[in-house]
């Protein structure tokens, strides 16, 4: 009798534990309530905008390069320093061409030869004129020719001491060896030290640049936007400029300049742009060359009402969103939008400043809790 009391128990045992098991896992199978996050419209600035990337840059920068070959024998300039126009840079010791050198030699020697046979001719002719021996047109004759021999004498003088000093007597204080600057401003570069060589500028050559100078006081950017925004911006628009070098500060711009034709860079068509700093916003020292980020005002609207562009459906070429009604509820309202700064967006018809706005499925999945 015991032993078959004991039997029901342990059956009503294995019994409620196979039924309790069983709403175990039913109530683990059930999906937890859906609830939906909201956001409510508000007022905001939206501003429309592309950004260009480049550099600031001096507008007038120079380089002043030498007027003969030679070494730089002496330097007057560190970069950083400021001067005037006129200002002299370097002094360049001429290292003359032996091929020309000895060209300009021969030359004298055989205008000094010339001068010498005119002038015999001449004392010899001038003594028989003031004898009265010959007439005054054949004197003449040697007359000229003494004349013309100096002037040829005196060339071949000038040419020698030029090939040899870069200067000429009569030339006074006039002289290529100095190199002078041609505007006011700032060293920027002195690329060359003392007992460089240098080239002299010419048609066929560009000459060695002995230092870079530029006028600080007027800065500009200069940067490259792609194709599909050039189309988008116009000259005199507004441009506020980040420099990666000052951090705690932004530059206000005006765009000057768009070139006609773009290049290609990296796969890409990039069209050079230009845009002047305003000199009474420059506080801190802007270097020539900081790198700076251009973000170009293309539309503007104040205390608009906006919404995140990420509750935004779509339904064919329609725009709307999900206003909840009760709670998690919602109801579809079809949108006018407007001006966007590709986070939020302007709203002109569809919804009230109050409402709630379902925030869309993330990857089809809905937002929820338990």
């Amino acid at each position: 009798m015991i032993k078959k009391i004991v039997k029901i128990v342990l059956g009503i045992a294995l019994l409620g534990l196979f039924v309790w098991t069983l709403y175990f896992l039913y109530q683990k199978s059930e999906k937890p309530p859906v609830v939906f996050q909201t956001v409510t419209p508000f007022d905001t600035t939206i501003v429309k905008k592309t950004v260009a990337t480049g550099s600031i840059i001096p507008r007038r920068e120079v380089n002043m390069k030498s007027q003969v070959s030679g070494i730089i024998e002496k330097l007057y300039v560190i970069a950083g320093d400021e001067i005037k126009q006129g200002d002299i840079i370097a002094r360049i010791k001429i290292i003359p061409n032996m091929v020309n050198l000895s060209g300009a030699e021969n030359r004298l020697n055989q205008a000094k030869i010339a001068y010498d046979n005119a002038k015999i001719d001449y004392d010899r002719n001038d003594g028989l004129f003031k004898d009265k021996v010959i007439a005054k047109a054949d004197f003449q004759a040697f007359e000229l020719k003494l004349n013309t021999a100096k002037e040829e004498l005196t060339a071949a003088e000038n040419n020698l001491q030029i090939i040899k000093e870069g200067v000429t007597r009569s030339a006074g204080s006039a002289t290529n060896t100095l190199i002078k600057s041609t505007i006011t401003g700032m060293v920027l570069d002195v690329p060359n030290k003392e007992g460089s060589s240098v080239i002299e500028s010419n048609t066929f050559n560009e000459g060695t640049t002995i230092a870079s100078v530029a006028d600080m006081g007027e800065m500009i950017f200069e940067g490259k936007v792609d194709e599909s925004e050039v189309g988008k911006i116009k000259s005199g628009m507004e441009l506020l400029l980040t420099i990666g070098a000052i951090d705690m500060e932004s530059f206000k711009a005006k765009l000057e300049y768009i070139a006609p034709k773009g290049v290609t860079e990296n796969g890409a068509i990039q069209f050079l742009i230009r845009a002047a700093l305003t000199k009474s916003q420059v506080g801190s020292f802007l270097r020539a060359g900081y790198s700076a980020n251009a973000d170009i005002i293309l539309d503007r609207k104040e205390s608009v009402l906006a919404i995140p562009e990420t509750v935004l459906q779509f339904e064919k070429d329609k725009t709307f969103v999900e206003i909840e009604k009760s709670p998690n509820v919602f109801e579809k309202k079809f949108l006018k939008t407007g001006l966007s700064d590709g986070v939020n967006i302007e709203v002109l018809e569809g919804i009230a400043k109050g409402d709630k706005i379902k925030i869309p499925a993330m990857n089809g999945m809905p937002v929820a809790s338990n």
